[in-house]
């Protein structure tokens, strides 16, 4: 008799132990679920992911540019955008705008977006909220007074971005943007290595955010030769806000 009854608790207890563990994987499980929401949540109404690509029934994607120095390039990029009659999005840097005042007009007046880039190329995580949104506001201002235009996208520096910098965008009127294809023509491995890496990229598809850079030595050689693919492919070129719509 003795025996039944300690096979009884026993069994009690291997079931009270089943309930518990089970408990503990689940509230556990939601206490990480509402630890990643907190890392990426913002104020209400906030995006709060940037967008890397865009879900769309057409097959138009966008060419954008990161520029943070020199203008020779830009002015090239310029020149092949408007032979082709392609309108680009460009990522640019208070600092950039403030040297080269003329590109910054120029870029706007051909119909391509005037995007944001922060003050400089140094990174805007880790940063006090007042920081972060009092160098988003100068460099819009920046770019308002050159040119008239608000920018409303914003592509961090290096695409990186935490908790506070999505707050303060949103918080300043900007639309976090990332990629889903980066050329890496900033790795300088040349033009056809730029060419295929875009074209022929896993993530290539309508509504792609093509990332490449305005200072980058080889990029102005393969752009022509990604215009062209592109279209083969069936693709319509345009600006990320336009992708947007």
């Amino acid at each position: 008799m003795m025996e039944k009854e300690i096979y009884f608790a026993w069994y009690r207890l291997r079931g009270l132990g089943l309930v518990c563990l089970c408990s503990f994987v689940f509230f556990f499980g939601a206490y990480l679920a509402n630890q990643r929401s907190m890392a990426v949540s913002g104020p209400a109404g906030a995006q709060t992911m940037p967008i890397d690509c865009v879900e769309r029934e057409d097959n138009k994607l966008a060419l954008s540019f990161d520029v943070t120095d020199g203008s020779g390039s830009v002015e090239t990029l310029l020149n092949l955008l408007g032979q082709y009659g392609v309108k680009a999005t460009f990522f640019v840097t208070e600092r950039w705008m403030d040297a080269y005042p003329e590109e910054t007009k120029r870029i706007v007046d051909e119909g391509h977006d005037l995007a944001s880039r922060g003050t400089d190329r140094e990174s805007m995580t880790r940063q006090t909220d007042a920081k972060t949104r009092k160098l988003l506001r100068a460099a819009r201002e920046k770019a308002e007074a050159l040119t008239g235009t608000q920018m409303r996208l914003f592509r961090a520096p290096y695409g990186e971005y935490d908790r506070g910098l999505l707050g303060a965008a949103a918080a300043e009127g900007f639309l976090p943007v990332r990629w889903s294809v980066d050329s890496e023509d900033w790795k300088d491995y040349g033009a056809e290595s730029i060419v295929k890496r875009v074209t022929e990229h896993r993530n290539l598809g309508a509504g792609a955010i093509i990332r490449m850079h305005g200072g980058a030595s080889q990029t102005a050689h393969a752009l022509e030769t990604i215009i062209t693919d592109l279209r083969e492919q069936g693709y319509e070129l345009a600006p990320v806000s336009q992708l947007m719509e």
